[in-house]
């Protein structure tokens, strides 16, 4: 019920014929090189080192700024 050896290999002569082997290599590379990109990325959220006190304190300024709503509010009360 499974595929046998021979099956298989007239498969893969198949797609070979019909991308040929530098396409083929090429596909390869390029999914080889997204994954290790991918594993890099996950690697880098796990090791985020915390941001420095002037950027984290950036940061809390821009949360605590006035949304364009509440300017409006504000433009319209006075």
């Amino acid at each position: 019920m499974g595929i046998s050896l021979w099956q298989l290999l007239i498969v893969l002569l198949i797609v070979v014929l019909l991308f040929g082997t530098k396409r083929l290599k090429n596909i390869g590379g390029d999914l080889g090189g997204a994954i290790k990109g991918f594993k890099k990325a996950m690697g880098d959220s796990e090791n985020e080192t915390p941001a420095s006190p002037t950027a984290q304190r950036v940061i809390e300024d821009k949360d605590k700024a006035p949304t364009s709503a509440e300017k409006d509010r504000q433009n319209l009360s006075s």
